[in-house]
């Protein structure tokens, strides 16, 4: 099984890359899944067009920069972990534009049967309303493509490095690969 991690924080090791570190760990230690992380930041992806250029070209993007691959990556996953920091209530810039992206592979994902798992990671308290929007739209997303969704974890950690404190939390992170 190929599990692929995806990690949307512009922080080298912030609170969301730990937090994907530990459930990556987890995974490796307990499965014998091929296991891919990925930070998102690195890439160039540029948003959606919505041109529909790739409705006549096999599901490739007319944009040529490293979304193409990115999709191609989440394409062939079975497990795909977003991990994202919450920016104004909801995901990053970043894996959004990632996200718009697989648009190019709609009409054939939603006969791929994925397993999904959002971790999102913010400053307010887990009963904050942006938990619950991300939360909206992940399961939307796996309505819509016929996914499940399988690890949808809210992680509140104000300062960099808070949720490396949490020993507790780490634990529980490791312990996400008995979701897939």
């Amino acid at each position: 099984m190929k599990v692929l991690i995806l990690n949307s924080s512009p922080r080298l090791n912030g609170n969301t890359k730990t937090a994907l570190k530990a459930a990556a760990e987890g995974i490796v230690e307990n499965c014998e899944h091929d296991v891919e992380f990925i930070d998102v930041t690195k890439y160039d992806v540029k948003g959606c067009m919505a041109c529909n250029y790739c409705k006549t070209s096999d599901g490739i993007c007319v944009i040529k920069d490293d979304g193409n691959l990115l999709v191609e990556k989440i394409y062939e996953a079975d497990v795909v972990i977003f991990g994202s920091p919450v920016y104004w209530w909801g995901i990053t810039a970043q894996i959004k534009a990632v996200i718009d992206r697989i648009y190019c592979k709609n009409q054939t994902l939603n006969k791929l049967k994925k397993k999904i798992g959002i971790i999102s990671v913010g400053a307010a308290e887990l009963s904050d309303r942006e938990y619950e929007l991300i939360s909206g739209q992940f399961q939307c997303i796996c309505e819509y493509l016929n996914w499940d969704l399988i690890i949808d974890e809210k992680i509140s950690a104000e300062e960099v490095g808070d949720l490396a404190k949490d020993s507790k939390k780490i634990l529980e992170l490791k312990e996400l690969w008995r979701k897939i």
